[in-house]
């Protein structure tokens, strides 16, 4: 009996011993970071680096020649149209009393009388055109209330209206400072005419700030004596602004018109929103920081926030633009660090059974994190992200639950 237990207990032993060689020689299973297959929205972006600008600049230049006084103006200040005084020439003889300066400055009378009437011309065309604007964009809104229109439709309907409104302030722009160059240039003729005899007093030039604005810069500030033509400040409207963002060839394709634009990291606590105005037909060449040339083109992007929510952006501010080429709220997706090619297709690994399975996917739209799922996978689906050279197919798998996040 002695005998018998014995070898049964020497039988035991060595089972255990294989078990545990047997046990430790098995492969392990592959810890692995998964993630469900699911349906949300999913916008696919061109994201970039720009710089805001303002739309329209203007720079003060001295209309005729003489001693200019120091100006003490700074970049910053603000000016108002007709009442904030940019510089005060005073004459030089002969200069302003020479024969040659007289008719350049009736010639330059003659030419500004000229722009006023262009400037005119076109301030009626621009109206025209956001009149008719405005009949379109009510139209396409009618037919979107009954159904006949699409969204897009409504949106580049509105996208043409705000053009054309631009168009109207930008011409309207340019008849007020035509009409000051005409001013100016009126004043440097009679300044410029021989001594008649009237107070000498009246001999000084004081320009006048053409527009409501900023000073940008200050091209002159001490004391001089200047050309005609001489630039002396650059004003502009700082409230109105627009983008300008250079972005690869092959994205500029892809952005349709009317885009919306989601403007980050320019310094404010929230985002800022914008629309696409135009993708200029031109690219240009640029050095990237790898040095490889790229054929690159400018996006103009307008904002569509008010003013009051970008009081401390400026002119040239860097910002970061993501301009939406496409987006959608009911999409498969799974995370693109799932995905991988297998003899030119692309397959994720899902989890079934606690090992692991290739599968073959086609994918649609991809963005940074996520990619459109069109078939290979379904909702709910348990895949593998990260997969590492352990990871194939039909092998064990265990999930790495995530570490919590220290205090």
């Amino acid at each position: 009996m002695k005998r018998m237990v014995s070898r049964i207990v020497g039988i035991m032993a060595v089972l255990a011993v294989l078990g545990a060689l047997v046990w430790a020689f098995m492969p392990q299973p592959v810890p692995v970071e998964t993630a469900a297959v699911d349906r949300a929205s999913m916008r696919v972006t061109v994201d970039d680096d720009g710089r805001t600008r303002i739309r329209d600049k203007y720079i003060v230049s001295a209309p005729l020649a003489g001693r200019l006084q120091r100006i003490l103006l700074r970049a910053g200040d603000s000016v108002e149209a007709g009442q904030t005084v940019i510089a005060r020439i005073d004459p030089t003889d002969p200069t302003l009393l020479d024969a040659r300066q007289v008719a350049e400055a009736e010639a330059r009378v003659r030419r500004a009388e000229a722009a006023v009437r262009r400037t005119d011309t076109e301030f009626e065309r621009a109206h025209a055109e956001l009149d008719y604007a405005e009949s379109e964009m009510a139209r396409v809104q009618q037919a979107a209330d009954r159904g006949a229109a699409m969204q897009r439709e409504v949106d580049l309907a509105v996208t043409l209206w705000r053009t054309a409104r631009e168009q109207v302030n930008a011409a309207r722009f340019e008849r007020e400072i035509a009409q000051y160059e005409l001013e100016l240039a009126e004043s440097a003729l009679l300044r410029s005419r021989p001594d008649d005899g009237t107070d000498v007093a009246d001999t000084q030039l004081t320009i006048g700030s053409p527009i409501d604005g900023r000073v940008l810069q200050v091209f002159q500030e001490s004391m001089a004596v200047v050309q005609a033509g001489t630039p002396l400040v650059e004003l502009g409207d700082t409230s109105d602004l627009e983008i300008v963002v250079d972005v690869l060839s092959t994205d500029a394709v892809r952005i349709p018109p009317a885009a919306p634009v989601l403007i980050e990291y320019w310094g404010g606590e929230h985002e800022l929103h914008g629309r696409v105005r135009r993708v200029e037909p031109q690219a240009f060449t640029k050095i990237s920081a790898l040095g490889v040339e790229e054929q690159r083109v400018n996006v103009i992007i307008d904002f569509t926030d008010p003013p009051e929510q970008r009081q401390a952006l400026g002119d040239e501010y860097r910002v970061e633009a993501r301009i939406v080429v496409w987006e959608d709220d009911d999409v498969l997706r799974v995370p693109t660090s799932a995905m991988f090619r297998v003899d030119g297709q692309w397959a994720v690994y899902a989890v079934e059974d606690n090992r692991a399975r290739l599968r073959e996917v086609e994918i649609g739209r991809q963005a940074a994190l996520h990619a459109q799922v069109l078939s290979g996978v379904e909702v709910g689906e348990t895949i593998i992200t990260h997969p590492g050279d352990r990871v194939e197919d039909g092998v064990r798998v265990t999930i790495r639950q995530p570490q919590a996040a220290s205090r």
